[in-house]
């Protein structure tokens, strides 16, 4: 206080509110003085209070007045005071639940408004709490059987309360000055936080508040076993989240702007409980048509795409990284190609100078048979694309034109997968029943890429009859106008006809001329 007074001259000082008064006072400043004096069952609470007041912690000397009062509480008298007051904190609550069951349920149909002052009183009292006594206080009350939604509203106001100094430009800075012992304090709340999540997996935990968790962790540099808690966590429901959710930024120097490496670890977590998902079901009900895991993971697809052209942009962001990426999810994750495609070109279009055997090696992930007519016509005409994969592109139309025009429905793979389905007497119960696993989820994938086929095929219909009926005085074929009308139909946002962008990369910009009118004449 001497320090921090503005005149140097100041003789006298003023301590307002101190716990137990001067009395108290002049048994703190004994003990700073060395002098010698009793703690007993009758000071000592009041001391315990000062010491707090007067910030009389172990960061200024060894054994200080807080850790001898609460030495004394703990073991000389053995009064277990702090265990009471532990205790009867947690039967109050117990009983609060109890009584209020009623009451809740007209919270539950009230407004909005309303059940914002349901709360139980405890919350809010129990953030004023240091965290070690919180964890003894909520770790007691998850014992004793209080509701596990009031234990988690409890941990997100306790977080709000005890996190909020954090600032947004921390995480962007990675020579942040938050070090030392404030940074230890947060590290210790954010992983003593992460403990106390209940573990039931009724338990409903919102998803904003465990990213929150997870990005304050990383800035604060908590153990990776909590750092992984978190991450587990949230792939329960990753089909859930949104976009941003995932967009976590990266507090690494010389790295992505983006923390690419923490939503790969999810994603894994996510694989691993889809397989147990799937090895826990006993019978053949759970892979129909309407699998829930079938479902969650052709959600999890569309959003990793997203995800993908929305870090592709960074240039920064390491091929390896973003291959790792696209190459975590398995085949039947996708029905159509259409956004990884437009995640690869935008990869391309961000990293100009990327070798040719690289970009030819990251164009392969896109399967040009999951393509869209759409998204076919724009990779025909993408400089950016490798002419290997172009060609494929244009193969691929070619192929299915000359199926929409024939009546076919693709190329058999259906049925062939039909006929591969009779188990082998070769192989055992166990081998069987994850190849017929396997090939029935191929048949589901098949299905639904049939169903957007249908689609097509229904548009191609309208073209056809648009076609016949402008065909006569203008000398153009059937072929040239069906090619017109899918030209008009663009959604990559980038050029499908008229003039050509700037290719990025000089040594192919021949080859891209060429190419345009090579693949004109095929298609």
């Amino acid at each position: 206080m001497v320090a921090d007074a503005k005149n140097s001259n100041i003789s006298k000082l003023e301590i307002l509110d101190l716990p137990g008064g001067a009395w108290t006072f002049e048994l703190a400043a004994k003990f700073c003085y060395g002098m010698n004096f009793e703690i007993t069952a009758s000071n000592v609470a009041d001391l315990r209070c000062a010491a707090e007041f007067l910030e009389m912690t172990e960061d200024y000397s060894e054994e200080n007045l807080i850790a001898r009062t609460e030495t004394y509480l703990n073991e000389v008298r053995n009064l277990g005071i702090l265990n009471r007051c532990v205790n009867a904190i947690t039967v109050n609550a117990v009983k609060e639940q109890l009584v209020s069951g009623l009451s809740r349920l007209d919270c539950d149909s009230g407004p909005v408004a309303f059940k914002g002052e349901c709360l139980d009183w405890w919350v809010e009292d129990l953030s004023g709490l240091r965290i070690d006594f919180y964890h003894r206080v909520v770790s007691a009350m998850g014992r004793t059987g209080v509701r596990s939604d009031s234990i988690v509203a409890s941990l997100i106001h306790y977080a709000q309360a005890s996190l909020k100094g954090i600032g947004k430009q921390q995480i962007w800075n990675p020579a942040r000055t938050n070090t030392g012992a404030m940074e230890n304090g947060q590290r210790v709340i954010v992983e003593t936080l992460a403990s106390l999540l209940p573990t039931e997996k009724t338990s409903s935990i919102p998803l904003n508040f465990l990213f929150g968790m997870l990005r304050m962790a990383i800035m604060v540099d908590a153990t990776l076993a909590c750092r992984l808690e978190l991450e587990r966590r949230i792939s329960f429901g990753l089909e859930m989240v949104s976009l941003d959710d995932l967009l976590i930024p990266s507090i690494q120097a010389c790295d992505s702007l983006f923390d690419v490496d923490t939503i790969h670890r999810i994603l894994v977590h996510f694989l691993q409980r889809i397989e147990e998902e799937e090895n826990g079901d006993c019978g053949y009900e759970s892979e129909g048509l309407a699998s829930p895991s079938h479902g969650t993971m052709l959600k999890v697809g569309q959003l990793v795409d997203a995800y993908l052209a929305e870090i592709a942009p960074d240039p920064y962001l390491s091929l390896q990284k973003f291959v790792a990426m696209i190459e975590i999810l398995p085949d039947y994750a996708r029905v159509i190609d259409d956004g990884l495609y437009r995640a690869v070109d935008i990869y391309l279009k961000a990293h100009p100078m990327l070798p040719e055997h690289e970009c030819k090696k990251l164009c392969k992930y896109v399967d040009c048979q999951k393509l869209s007519q759409e998204a076919c016509n724009h990779a025909a005409q993408n400089d950016r694309l490798p002419v290997q994969m172009a060609v494929r592109v244009l193969h691929c139309e070619q192929l299915r034109l000359k199926n929409a025009l024939s009546g076919s429905s693709g190329d058999g793979f259906f049925s062939q997968k039909i006929s591969s389905g009779v188990p082998s007497a070769a192989m055992s119960p166990r081998d069987n029943y994850a190849s017929l696993r396997r090939e029935n989820r191929e048949l589901k994938l098949e299905i639904s890429r049939m169903r957007v086929r249908l689609s097509e095929l229904e548009k191609e219909q309208v073209f056809m009859k648009q076609g016949m009926i402008e065909k006569s005085g203008n000398g153009k074929t059937f072929l040239t106008s069906l090619s017109r009308g899918i030209g008009r139909i663009g959604i990559f946002h980038g050029p499908v006809g008229g003039k050509q962008q700037k290719s990025g990369r000089k040594s192919r910009a021949s080859e891209g001329k060429t190419g345009r009118s090579r693949r004109y004449s095929v298609s």
